[in-house]
């Protein structure tokens, strides 16, 4: 299968582009990004075939229904991680919490959160295929807490790669930092700026979109790829796990094949609910997305207005942080899905020199036939993580903001999966903040203690062990010197 730009061809970058090329090449013309060229349908009773079947094999299957052309080696090697997972039969439970409502369950990697789930066999993959050409790449990863971590984590020490990450200095929690400030692989570079996630990614993208950039690295043999969710690479491991929501609820006879049912997606850069997207227009049997916000609700506005407008906004520090953004990178995928490359390129000018654009009513109405949104405050968060907690289930922040689209936009009786993207144990202040209903300031290795001893809460060996780690990144900048740091990084400097 190719891959195909969403802004259109600028008549230098191939017309269309295979899988490797557009995971190591992940900046399209005029800005955009790579997109299948269509996407596959699976066979009739594909779904009803995995019940008994693996997640690795589930997997294997979905990626050849697109054709990539990586070898069967390669996809098998990098499937294989999974077995690094809390349970390598069941890398991301289903657990049903109410009689209609199951979580599922993302942060049982290495790193605790779902990033895991799509960057352990995604780095595998790029890693074997830069050695495999002789060619060595330098991975840009911009975090607003949990993509750095396992960004990191899949590429550390892997040969010809090396990676420079860069997190918002005071935007992440303290474990999210120790997880990137403590890792001592030789190829890893960890920067803090002085801004939040949406200066971060900004940079990510105009350097992957710089010229001058590239041929500075070229001196030095070293081309230029990306560990975010702007490489597809990412996005389509992103789609497995929703078929194994549907899956789990099968082999649980919660459903009947066949039955439609509502996902639940807390979404920040918006690759979560697109992987869902996706599935469903591959066959997935959904009733429709429903997108969960936090207080920077620009995802909301849009999707419920058709207007997507940041000139007068201003980033907000939640509770919640991974969702702290007003950029959102894959509603361009969406955009281009639903209305085609034209549309696609007249909302991102629009967007950059005019920091809005405005869909018609009739378009509107077409991404509402997919999506509905509603967003929450913080205060709504501490009431669900005690509510569920005196229930028995311990969640984050990220997971409670899921419980207002839960709650709010089903329109039929269906059964409904929400998306618990990161540990409890990741965000461990504000969930003592809300079991104890309090604003006491606890740090983060504290607030682990005592709700582990309290509430007889299991902590992951990796993250007990991150407070005595030695921290081996102290670097933090004004986003102005970011692309003098990595060229000096690269040089070794």
């Amino acid at each position: 299968m190719n891959f195909v730009e969403t802004r259109g061809n600028d008549g230098i970058k191939p017309v269309e582009a295979s899988f490797s090329h557009a995971i190591l090449n992940p900046s399209a013309s005029f800005g955009g990004l790579y997109v299948p060229k269509y996407l596959p349908m699976l066979e009739e009773n594909f779904i009803k075939n995995h019940i008994n079947k693996s997640y690795k094999e589930l997997a294997y299957n979905i990626l050849k229904a697109f054709e990539i052309d990586i070898e069967e080696e390669e996809i098998n090697k990098a499937l294989s991680l999974y077995d690094n997972f809390d349970d390598a039969s069941n890398p991301c439970p289903v657990v049903r919490v109410k009689d209609d409502l199951f979580v599922h369950e993302q942060y049982h990697g290495p790193t605790r959160a779902f990033k895991d789930m799509a960057l352990q066999p995604f780095g595998s993959i790029l890693s074997s295929i830069a050695k495999k050409r002789d060619e060595h790449y330098l991975i840009l990863a911009a975090t607003s807490g949990d993509t750095g971590p396992a960004a990191l984590n899949t590429f550390k020490n892997k040969e010809n790669i090396q990676v420079a990450c860069l997190y918002p200095e005071g935007g992440t929690s303290d474990v999210q930092k120790l997880q990137m400030v403590c890792e001592d692989g030789d190829n890893l570079k960890v920067i803090g700026i002085h801004g939040n996630f949406d200066d971060a990614q900004t940079a990510l993208k105009n350097l992957l979109s710089s010229q001058s950039f590239k041929d500075e690295l070229e001196k030095d043999g070293i081309k230029l790829s990306a560990a975010n969710s702007v490489n597809f690479g990412r996005i389509i491991f992103q789609i497995i796990y929703h078929f194994w929501s549907y899956i789990q609820l099968l082999k649980q006879n919660e459903i009947a094949d066949g039955e439609k049912i509502y996902l639940v997606v807390p979404s920040g850069n918006f690759g979560n609910v697109l992987g869902a997207f996706y599935a469903q227009e591959m066959g997935l049997p959904i009733e429709k997305l429903l997108v969960a916000s936090n207080e920077n609700n620009i995802l909301t506005e849009w999707i419920n207005t058709g207007i997507y407008d940041i000139r007068d906004k201003e980033l907000k520090l939640t509770n919640s942080p991974a969702m702290d953004i007003l950029k959102s990178s894959n509603i361009e995928r969406i955009i281009y899905s639903l209305y085609g490359e034209k549309r696609t390129k007249e909302f991102f000018d629009d967007l950059n020199d005019k920091k809005i654009f405005v869909m018609t009513e009739e378009e509107t109405k077409k991404l509402q036939e997919y999506f509905s949104a509603v967003n929450s405050d913080d205060k709504y968060g501490a009431k669900i993580i005690k509510e569920f907690l005196d229930d028995g289930y311990l969640m984050d922040p990220h997971t409670a903001t899921c419980l207002k689209a839960y709650e709010t936009l089903k329109e039929k009786a269906l059964k409904t999966v929400i998306y618990s993207t990161a540990e409890w144990t990741k965000f461990s202040p504000t969930v003592l903040n809300a079991l104890n209903e309090n604003n006491i300031s606890y740090s983060d290795k504290e607030a682990l203690e005592i709700i582990s001893k309290e509430y007889n809460a299991k902590l992951p060996k990796s993250i007990k062990e991150l407070f005595s780690s030695k921290i081996n990144h102290d670097l933090i900048i004004n986003k102005e010197d970011i692309e003098t740091q990595i060229v000096n990084f690269i040089k070794g400097s």
